[in-house]
């Protein structure tokens, strides 16, 4: 088949225009992310976080409530919660996240816990300002492999509407 087309068509990943968001609808993303101790230790040792609960295991062992066991950096919790919703709900289309509203963490996440994500699509508008963009409000939660809640976390995000030349009912 050399210089002919190949057969069939191509899919290229990527999020989701403005339009494709529907308030309400909730977005599982899969698969999970299980947080080692590496990365725990990477990701708190380059943001110059050096909270013991993350670092020193002697230190941790002998603090209450948290199993003597060091704790994954909320932060690194939060950043792999967004990060699992990015190639379904953002690659390619997102203009700029806007800012959180709201950031929780009820549970922690310890070395070895697996986070699972889901996004619920909670607002939608027209940007104002920037024909061509949309506003995208989105609730994250994230679970560990137990079901707990371990993150939630309310973003805004500007979004690019589909282009005039991008066909519409591609399959995701």
């Amino acid at each position: 088949m050399s210089g002919a087309e190949p057969a069939g068509r191509t899919v290229v990943q990527r999020g989701l225009w403005f339009e494709e968001y529907q308030v309400g609808t909730t977005y599982a993303h899969r698969p999970g992310r299980t947080l080692t101790e590496a990365d725990n230790v990477l990701f708190t040792t380059v943001t110059m976080n050096v909270q013991p609960l993350h670092l020193d295991a002697a230190w941790a062992a002998e603090q209450p409530g948290f199993r003597g066991e060091r704790l994954v950096n909320s932060m690194l919790t939060l950043s792999t919660l967004v990060g699992l919703s990015v190639a379904q709900l953002t690659l390619g289309t997102i203009v700029a996240n806007l800012g959180f509203t709201e950031v929780s963490f009820p549970n922690p996440m310890f070395h070895g816990d697996t986070l699972y994500a889901e996004t619920v699509c909670t607002g939608t508008r027209e940007s104002k300002s920037r024909p061509g963009e949309g506003i995208v409000t989105l609730e994250h939660v994230g679970r560990n492999q137990h079901g707990a809640v371990v993150a939630r976390a309310v973003r805004s995000t500007l979004v690019r509407k589909r282009p005039a030349d991008e066909p519409t009912g591609e399959p995701r």
